[in-house]
């Protein structure tokens, strides 16, 4: 696994998200409203709807299309709805933002 920056924690507003372009696809990077920092594909698993682009609420973001509630914890798709997405590491150093890729499937692609 690789970390890699991606900014600064000062680059994603509370209750909102950045999408990051990456060999592995794109990533939606969140921010709660307690400074909590999560990553996890930018692409919800019912629609592929862009889900940096949905709300943000607790530990939660609603996919803007068709309103699925997605864990920023787990990556799964919470309430009677059945999905989930790849939830990648985060770690902030210094007040910048990492993301860990793997290293294995940048080599494949």
């Amino acid at each position: 696994m690789t970390w890699t920056t991606i900014g600064s924690i000062g680059d994603i507003p509370r209750r909102g998200a950045r999408c990051v372009a990456t060999p592995q696809g794109k990533i939606a990077v969140f921010r709660t409203a307690d400074d909590q920092f999560y990553a996890i594909d930018d692409h919800c698993p019912h629609k592929g709807g862009p889900l940096s682009q949905g709300i943000v609420h607790g530990a939660a973001v609603t996919c803007p299309l068709h309103n699925w509630v997605i864990s920023l914890e787990t990556g799964n798709a919470l309430g009677a709805d059945a999905g989930s997405v790849r939830t990648i590491p985060v770690r902030v150093e210094n007040g910048a933002l990492l993301i860990a890729l793997d290293t294995q499937l940048q080599a494949a692609e």
